[in-house]
């Protein structure tokens, strides 16, 4: 009786999930490369570590260096900005050094392959902290799930990490078949998470869009000041009422930048400090006072949802509760205040939030 293990059944599903996007057309080049290369990397690992193979074995260790990077750049090029040869050719060091290590200095190649994925790890956690009020090309409309699908795609390449290093001392010590449990409920647990989570639709962007230009250089601390945040905003403001811009479920931190000519860490930055929310939340209230206009002129739920902006119901409800206190069905039923009070209550509600 033929017995498949754990990872060829993962390196399966990847390739099938792979198949999807690419029949589909729906995903950037870079997350299905990532599907694609955690696959064949799972393909690998059942052909050498399971069935023998040699030539797999030896294979093994350079392709599982490229899936930390790959991941990296998946990250950077949907959520921050786009991709260059000149700022991000660096990542193709780390598989070339594990070329190198696995042609003259096999020994090592445990330690560096771990080292990879703990950086990596770690380096992903780091920039989601430096962009927790909002990822750059990330549409507003998602929210916080984008931040918490990267998070997880950071634990899961520290979890690959932490299990290169227990299947290494199973070897070392003598035990291959804890090895093989390990490698089996572990590394294809990770892959498969990996994959997994960057077919969210939540990390999907649109178009590439430009840097923003700025005279100063992006990487200076300049305190700006509090004048100058309050007329960002007010220019902010102005351009959300006149263009109604968060009408779109598309927008992005970074296309607002762009229309006001500021780096979007300043419009960030600015935001926060003038009114306490993050550039997310701050856009939401925008589409909740629309949501509500259009509910109480009979609109449904739905469609109230879809004309705001917001492209997921939870997200709708969540904010729509957050600045109400109430359901849009509730605020639906509510008839005792009239359609010319509405404004007032929700920014009556607001007031008591803020107090």
């Amino acid at each position: 009786m033929l017995v498949l293990p754990l990872p060829l059944i993962v390196a399966l599903v990847l390739g099938f999930l792979f198949a999807q996007t690419m029949i589909a057309r729906n995903r950037p080049v870079l997350f299905s490369t990532l599907l694609l290369v955690c696959a064949f990397q799972n393909l690998i690992v059942a052909l050498g570590q399971y069935y023998g193979l040699t030539p797999a074995l030896k294979l093994q260790p350079v392709l599982a260096a490229c899936i930390p990077p790959i991941a990296w750049l998946a990250f950077v090029s949907a959520s921050v900005r786009p991709i260059t040869l000149t700022k991000d050719w660096g990542h193709i060091l780390g598989p070339a050094f594990v070329f190198f290590c696995a042609l003259f200095a096999p020994v090592t190649l445990d330690a560096v392959i771990v080292l990879i994925f703990f950086g990596y790890g770690c380096a992903l956690l780091i920039s989601l902290q430096a962009h927790r009020d909002a990822l750059p090309l990330v549409n507003l409309a998602a929210g916080t799930i984008p931040h918490r699908i990267w998070t997880a795609i950071s634990i899961a390449l520290l979890v690959s990490a932490l299990t290169d290093i227990m299947i290494a001392y199973a070897f070392q010590t003598g035990s291959p078949d804890w090895a093989f449990k390990i490698i089996s409920a572990g590394s294809a647990a990770a892959l498969l998470a990996i994959g997994i989570l960057c077919l969210s639709p939540n990390l999907r962007t649109g178009e590439p869009e430009r840097a923003c230009t700025s005279s100063t250089d992006s990487n200076s601390a300049q305190q700006i000041t509090s004048k100058a945040d309050t007329d960002l905003v007010a220019r902010l403001d102005d351009l959300l009422e006149t263009k109604a811009l968060f009408l779109d479920p598309g927008l992005t931190l970074n296309r607002l930048a762009q229309r006001l000519g500021v780096p979007a860490k300043q419009l960030s930055a600015a935001v926060n400090r003038s009114t306490g929310e993050n550039i997310s939340r701050y856009i939401n209230a925008y589409r909740i006072r629309h949501a509500c206009g259009l509910l109480d002129r009979g609109t449904n739920a739905t469609t109230a949802m879809l004309e705001s902006g917001f492209n997921t119901k939870s997200n709708f409800n969540r904010e729509f509760a957050r600045l109400t206190g109430k359901t849009p069905s509730s605020w639906t039923q509510d008839a005792v205040l009239s359609t010319s009070s509405q404004p007032a209550r929700l920014s009556s509600h607001q007031s008591r939030n803020d107090s």
